[in-house]
Protein backbone atom coordinates (compact mmCIF):
# COMPACT_ATOMS: atom_id res chain seq x y z
CA UNK A 1 0.00 0.00 0.00
CA UNK A 2 1.59 3.44 -1.09
CA UNK A 3 0.98 6.51 0.93
CA UNK A 4 0.36 9.57 -0.21
CA UNK A 5 0.07 13.85 0.47
CA UNK A 6 -3.39 15.66 -0.12
CA UNK A 7 -2.32 18.11 -2.31
CA UNK A 8 -6.41 19.72 -2.48
CA UNK A 9 -8.21 19.59 0.36
CA UNK A 10 -11.67 19.07 -0.69
CA UNK A 11 -14.12 16.45 -0.40
CA UNK A 12 -12.70 12.81 0.18
CA UNK A 13 -8.92 12.09 -1.02
CA UNK A 14 -9.36 11.11 -4.75
CA UNK A 15 -5.91 9.63 -6.83
CA UNK A 16 -5.99 13.13 -8.86
CA UNK A 17 -5.91 15.11 -5.50
CA UNK A 18 -2.93 13.56 -4.28
CA UNK A 19 0.76 13.44 -4.97
CA UNK A 20 3.51 10.78 -3.75
CA UNK A 21 4.76 11.41 -0.24
CA UNK A 22 8.42 11.69 0.26
CA UNK A 23 10.27 10.65 3.70
CA UNK A 24 10.85 14.31 4.26
CA UNK A 25 7.31 15.95 4.46
CA UNK A 26 5.65 12.82 5.78
CA UNK A 27 5.40 14.86 9.46
CA UNK A 28 4.12 18.02 7.77
CA UNK A 29 1.12 16.75 6.26
CA UNK A 30 -1.54 14.02 6.69
CA UNK A 31 -0.83 10.92 5.39
CA UNK A 32 -3.94 9.36 3.32
CA UNK A 33 -3.91 5.53 3.01
CA UNK A 34 -5.70 4.92 -0.56
CA UNK A 35 -7.00 1.16 -1.38
CA UNK A 36 -6.86 1.03 -5.60
CA UNK A 37 -9.15 -2.07 -5.24
CA UNK A 38 -11.92 -0.71 -4.22
CA UNK A 39 -14.36 0.10 -6.33
CA UNK A 40 -16.70 3.34 -4.86
CA UNK A 41 -15.96 5.64 -2.14
CA UNK A 42 -17.55 4.95 1.26
CA UNK A 43 -20.47 7.24 1.97
CA UNK A 44 -20.63 10.05 4.42
CA UNK A 45 -22.57 9.23 7.48
CA UNK A 46 -24.58 11.83 6.41
CA UNK A 47 -25.88 10.73 3.11
CA UNK A 48 -25.85 6.76 4.68
CA UNK A 49 -28.67 7.79 7.00
CA UNK A 50 -31.14 9.72 4.15
CA UNK A 51 -30.35 6.63 1.98
CA UNK A 52 -31.89 4.54 4.54
CA UNK A 53 -34.75 6.87 5.29
CA UNK A 54 -35.02 6.65 1.39
CA UNK A 55 -35.02 2.83 1.63
CA UNK A 56 -36.98 2.56 4.38
CA UNK A 57 -40.32 2.54 2.32
CA UNK A 58 -39.11 0.48 -0.77
CA UNK A 59 -39.89 -3.66 -1.35
CA UNK A 60 -37.20 -6.08 -2.17
CA UNK A 61 -37.05 -6.07 -6.00
CA UNK A 62 -34.35 -8.32 -6.11
CA UNK A 63 -34.57 -11.76 -4.73
CA UNK A 64 -31.70 -14.18 -3.97
CA UNK A 65 -32.10 -17.73 -3.66
CA UNK A 66 -30.25 -21.07 -2.25
CA UNK A 67 -28.03 -21.08 -5.05
CA UNK A 68 -26.91 -17.73 -4.37
CA UNK A 69 -25.25 -15.33 -6.48
CA UNK A 70 -25.85 -16.32 -10.13
CA UNK A 71 -24.98 -14.33 -13.22
CA UNK A 72 -29.08 -13.79 -13.69
CA UNK A 73 -29.52 -12.37 -10.33
CA UNK A 74 -26.34 -10.36 -10.94
CA UNK A 75 -28.26 -8.94 -14.20
CA UNK A 76 -31.50 -8.26 -12.05
CA UNK A 77 -29.65 -6.00 -9.56
CA UNK A 78 -27.58 -4.85 -12.31
CA UNK A 79 -30.90 -3.83 -14.31
CA UNK A 80 -32.41 -2.38 -11.00
CA UNK A 81 -29.78 -0.54 -10.08
CA UNK A 82 -29.32 1.39 -13.14
CA UNK A 83 -33.06 1.82 -13.40
CA UNK A 84 -34.07 3.19 -9.51
CA UNK A 85 -30.59 4.33 -8.35
CA UNK A 86 -31.48 2.56 -5.14
CA UNK A 87 -32.46 -1.24 -4.36
CA UNK A 88 -33.66 -3.38 -1.48
CA UNK A 89 -32.78 -6.98 -2.04
CA UNK A 90 -34.47 -9.92 -0.07
CA UNK A 91 -31.78 -13.28 0.65
CA UNK A 92 -32.99 -16.61 1.82
CA UNK A 93 -29.98 -17.73 3.65
CA UNK A 94 -30.12 -18.77 7.22
CA UNK A 95 -26.01 -18.02 7.80
CA UNK A 96 -25.35 -14.51 8.81
CA UNK A 97 -21.24 -15.01 7.44
CA UNK A 98 -22.74 -16.22 4.07
CA UNK A 99 -24.99 -12.71 3.54
CA UNK A 100 -22.48 -10.18 4.69
CA UNK A 101 -20.06 -11.84 1.66
CA UNK A 102 -22.76 -12.26 -0.32
CA UNK A 103 -23.45 -8.11 0.18
CA UNK A 104 -19.31 -7.61 -1.00
CA UNK A 105 -19.02 -10.11 -3.62
CA UNK A 106 -21.97 -7.86 -5.10
CA UNK A 107 -20.93 -4.64 -4.36
CA UNK A 108 -17.38 -5.95 -5.64
CA UNK A 109 -18.84 -7.21 -8.83
CA UNK A 110 -21.57 -4.32 -9.57
CA UNK A 111 -19.59 -1.06 -8.22
CA UNK A 112 -21.75 -0.13 -5.91
CA UNK A 113 -22.25 0.70 -2.52
CA UNK A 114 -23.64 -0.80 0.95
CA UNK A 115 -25.77 1.05 2.45
CA UNK A 116 -27.56 -1.26 5.31
CA UNK A 117 -27.91 -4.89 6.02
CA UNK A 118 -30.98 -5.86 8.53
CA UNK A 119 -31.40 -9.33 8.33
CA UNK A 120 -32.38 -10.97 5.60
CA UNK A 121 -32.33 -7.24 3.71
CA UNK A 122 -30.08 -5.87 1.59
CA UNK A 123 -29.87 -2.12 0.60
CA UNK A 124 -27.80 -0.97 -2.43
CA UNK A 125 -26.83 1.96 -3.98
CA UNK A 126 -25.10 3.21 -6.91
CA UNK A 127 -25.31 6.40 -8.90
CA UNK A 128 -26.77 6.78 -12.22
CA UNK A 129 -24.97 7.08 -14.93
CA UNK A 130 -25.00 11.05 -16.18
CA UNK A 131 -26.08 10.65 -19.44
CA UNK A 132 -28.07 13.18 -20.67
CA UNK A 133 -30.82 11.06 -22.59
CA UNK A 134 -32.64 8.58 -21.08
CA UNK A 135 -32.73 5.06 -21.74
CA UNK A 136 -35.04 4.12 -23.87
CA UNK A 137 -37.35 0.87 -24.12
CA UNK A 138 -36.96 -1.42 -27.09
CA UNK A 139 -40.85 -1.29 -28.61
CA UNK A 140 -42.19 -3.02 -31.49
CA UNK A 141 -43.28 -0.64 -33.68
CA UNK A 142 -46.80 0.37 -33.48
CA UNK A 143 -49.13 -0.17 -36.17
CA UNK A 144 -50.67 2.52 -38.24
CA UNK A 145 -53.82 4.36 -37.38
CA UNK A 146 -56.84 4.06 -39.48
CA UNK A 147 -58.07 7.49 -40.15
CA UNK A 148 -61.13 8.86 -38.72
CA UNK A 149 -64.61 8.97 -41.17
CA UNK A 150 -64.57 12.82 -41.90
CA UNK A 151 -68.95 12.14 -41.41
CA UNK A 152 -70.95 9.64 -39.12
CA UNK A 153 -73.52 8.04 -40.37
CA UNK A 154 -76.35 7.26 -37.82
CA UNK A 155 -76.78 3.42 -36.74
CA UNK A 156 -79.29 1.69 -38.35
CA UNK A 157 -82.70 1.68 -36.02
CA UNK A 158 -83.66 -1.32 -34.46
CA UNK A 159 -87.39 -2.68 -34.76
CA UNK A 160 -89.22 -2.77 -31.13
CA UNK A 161 -91.88 -4.81 -30.67
CA UNK A 162 -95.08 -3.06 -29.80
CA UNK A 163 -95.71 -3.74 -26.10
CA UNK A 164 -99.33 -4.37 -26.39
CA UNK A 165 -99.35 -7.61 -29.09
CA UNK A 166 -97.16 -10.22 -29.36
CA UNK A 167 -96.26 -11.64 -32.70
CA UNK A 168 -98.47 -15.05 -33.76
CA UNK A 169 -97.02 -17.90 -31.56
CA UNK A 170 -95.02 -16.26 -29.10
CA UNK A 171 -96.79 -15.82 -25.34
CA UNK A 172 -97.11 -12.41 -23.81
CA UNK A 173 -94.68 -13.29 -21.12
CA UNK A 174 -92.16 -13.15 -23.20
CA UNK A 175 -91.78 -9.78 -25.07
CA UNK A 176 -89.70 -7.66 -23.52
CA UNK A 177 -91.27 -5.11 -20.76
CA UNK A 178 -92.17 -1.72 -21.39
CA UNK A 179 -89.94 0.93 -20.16
CA UNK A 180 -91.04 3.18 -17.64
CA UNK A 181 -89.36 6.95 -17.61
CA UNK A 182 -89.72 10.26 -19.13
CA UNK A 183 -91.04 10.04 -22.77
Amino acid sequence: MRRWRIVSGEGPPQAADCAPLGAASEASVGVVHLHYNRPMDPLLPAFRRELRARAHHLNPVVSIGHHGLTPSVLHETDVALTAHELVKLRVFADDRAEREALLARLCDALDCAPVQQIGKLLVLWRPRPKNDEPVKKETRPSRPRKAAPTTRTPPPERRRPVAGKAPPGVPRAALPRRRRGPG
